[in-house]
């Protein structure tokens, strides 16, 4: 056993006082009680300690937790806003359709009311595509010779001309439409029976507008009024309301009018037309009106 001297013992004493003052203290505060509520000292100022360390932590936590609940939130918001987005459009194509419906009964009402007006057998045809090298001038209808469509037969809308059948397959038809400019018909300005303002409305490969030629310069024309056909072109029926005019270039006793009219049809925009079944009567050759037969010049 090793023995220390007096003067090593002396130099411990101080730390050896200070050991047993610290654990006395140490002992004193532990078994310390608060005067009302009886509780440990040393549990209060535990509580302190921790307090102290736990409020920035729970500050921090709360922080964090709230800000990934708010990131899940709006995403949440973004899904639901994404789901209000779907179901407006197919809302809105919905009301589009149902509109859609709407005007293409309208369309086919029409067409039932000039059968009825006209006594014309009418087909419904319903247009499926334009040709691409005359793309305002020509349609593609989805009616053909199986249906009974033939050349040259007259094409309406909403009681209109449109134009006529210039090719047809089995399941399909051409439709030239009266704006090409190789288009032309025999028409008259006023109802039939009740005008003899005759001429010629040719295409001016404007979907908008038409232009009707040969008619007298000292004849009274006016803006506004309605143009048909006359049948005398042995394509089209007569009576058929080909548009309105909208300028007059005046001509003189010797100079027609320059007559410009806008289609009745809306040409640009036609979904449904109607083919009309229609032949136009043998024509009586020349020779025959100048010759008739022996019984009826009796």
């Amino acid at each position: 056993m090793v023995e220390r001297s007096q003067k090593e013992v002396w130099k411990l004493t101080p730390w050896l006082v200070l050991i047993l003052l610290l654990g006395n203290f140490i002992m004193m505060a532990f078994d310390a009680r608060e005067i009302t509520s009886q509780q440990r000292i040393i549990r209060i100022w535990t509580q302190a300690a921790a307090d102290f360390v736990q409020s920035p932590v729970t500050s921090i936590t709360s922080g964090a937790t709230g800000y990934f609940e708010s990131i899940a939130n709006l995403r949440s918001a973004q899904d639901e806003n994404a789901q209000l987005k779907k179901q407006v459009e197919e809302l809105r194509l919905e009301v589009e359709s149902s509109k859609g419906l709407t005007e293409e009964n309208q369309r086919l009402k029409s067409l039932l009311e000039f059968k009825e007006q006209s006594k014309l057998d009418v087909l419904p045809a319903r247009i499926i595509g334009r040709d691409p090298s005359i793309w305002f001038d020509s349609s593609i209808v989805d009616r053909g010779s199986l249906d009974g469509v033939k050349l040259n037969m007259p094409v309406v809308a909403n009681g209109a001309l449109v134009g006529r059948v210039t090719a047809v397959s089995p399941l399909t038809a051409q439709v030239d439409l009266i704006t090409r400019d190789k288009s032309g018909l025999g028409a008259v300005i006023g109802e039939i029976g009740a005008s003899t303002v005759l001429g010629v409305v040719t295409g001016t490969s404007k979907r908008d507008l038409l232009e009707m030629k040969y008619v007298a310069g000292s004849t009274d024309v006016q803006v506004g009024q309605s143009v048909f056909t006359t049948g005398q072109d042995g394509i089209y029926p007569p009576g058929i309301k080909v548009g309105e005019i909208v300028q007059i270039v005046s001509g003189s006793a010797t100079t027609p009018h320059q007559i410009f009219i806008q289609p009745a049809a809306k040409l640009g925009s036609i979904q449904e037309v109607g083919i009309l079944l229609y032949e136009p009567p043998a024509k009586v050759p020349f020779e025959k009106e100048l010759n008739p037969p022996a019984k009826e010049r009796k």
